[in-house]
């Protein structure tokens, strides 16, 4: 409960603009959950974080309706985009949007501004950078023998 409604109150807060409050409670969440959500990232409806210690949950990040994350998922940025003087270039949107229905196991990492359509499933410990279309499931590459069986 914590983790969920600091966010939103927190949230909240931050589209009024009162950036440091809404981080102190954001903070405040985290270190009784574990779980880290920026103020600025918009939450579904009936999200669910299981067991949760090690979540990250990035600024520009948009998740759905009915969304399952377990622990040590990051829904992060690769990295800031810079101006022609080498300077960060801040305010654009630089993490995932996670449609409904979508399941995201431990320790996946979800970079970039990228989609995961809904009603996918991500795998555990999968490192993600692509779009992936509704339904889908990703999981790691699977090891193989190169010996043939007899």
């Amino acid at each position: 409960m914590v983790a969920i409604i600091h966010p939103r109150v927190a949230h909240l807060l931050y589209n009024l603009r009162a950036t440091m409050v809404a981080r102190l409670i954001a903070e405040l969440a985290h270190s009784a959950t574990g779980i880290d959500i920026h103020p600025g990232a918009r939450l579904g409806a009936s999200i669910f974080i299981d067991h949760g210690t090690g979540v990250v949950i990035g600024e520009t990040a948009i998740v759905g309706d009915r969304v399952r994350i377990y622990q040590a998922v990051t829904l992060g940025a690769r990295h800031f985009p810079t101006d022609h003087e080498g300077k960060a270039i801040k305010g654009n949107a630089r993490h995932p949007i996670i449609e409904d229905d979508v399941i995201i196991y431990a320790g996946a990492t979800i970079l970039g501004r990228i989609v995961v359509g809904s009603g996918s499933t991500i795998g555990g410990n999968v490192w993600l950078t692509e779009d992936v279309p509704p339904n889908s499931f990703v999981t790691q590459a699977s090891v193989r023998s190169k010996i043939s069986p007899r």
